[in-house]
């Protein structure tokens, strides 16, 4: 089925352009999104006499799409899910989970937005395209994690944090607390001692 499409579609073409499609993907996607109309002789006469402002409009979203991701790219989402030892996850993370977790920090987007090729099913550093227009694209990282302090791990390392290295991690920290709390101690008993040892010599 020949279409003109009324925006510019990944690996279709530009505003403008005239394509053949196969036409499932016409009727279920491309009309019912109003993202391109059957290329018709009446079609084609009024998206000639419409183009400009066609152009016009989504120039002026583009520029609207380009400042919102200036701010959006880089953004790090962190997921919370049940996972196995493995890291292997128990269920999966779509895109409405991503799009929810992009809102929540203060972006307005919807699911279909997110360009997920397939659900994430592991721990780790995930990274995920948000399509904010047909011509802006940017990078999310989605952290997805068992705890906020495995996905903290994670960050730092840049990788998926194994159940032995996060145990590894913990008890190393609380080791650490422990040696500062030692030395706070011995440092307090010193200053007692010396404070002694001044008042009798006094």
């Amino acid at each position: 089925m020949q279409v003109i499409l009324l925006e510019r579609i990944e690996k279709l073409g530009q505003m403008g352009d005239v394509v053949n499609v196969k036409p499932g993907y016409a009727r279920n996607f491309l009309l019912p999104q109003r993202k391109a109309r059957r290329a018709t002789k009446e079609n084609l006469a009024q998206f000639e006499q419409h183009r400009a402002q066609l152009e016009a409009e989504n120039l002026k979203q583009r520029g609207e799409a380009e400042k919102i991701g200036k701010k959006l790219d880089g953004l790090k989402i962190i997921l919370i899910r049940q996972a196995g030892e493995s890291g292997q996850l128990y269920g999966s993370v779509n895109a409405r989970d991503v799009a929810e977790a992009v809102s929540a920090a203060g972006f307005t987007v919807s699911r279909t937005q997110i360009a997920l090729s397939a659900v994430i099913k592991t721990l780790g550093l995930h990274q995920v395209k948000v399509r904010l227009h047909p011509e802006v694209a940017v990078s999310v990282t989605a952290n997805v994690a068992r705890s906020e302090a495995e996905a903290e791990a994670q960050a730092e390392t840049g990788r998926m944090v194994s159940p032995e290295e996060q145990r590894a991690a913990e008890e190393a920290a609380e080791a650490e607390a422990a040696e500062a709390l030692a030395r706070l101690e011995q440092a307090e008993a010193e200053a007692e001692a010396g404070a002694e040892e001044a008042e009798k010599t006094a």
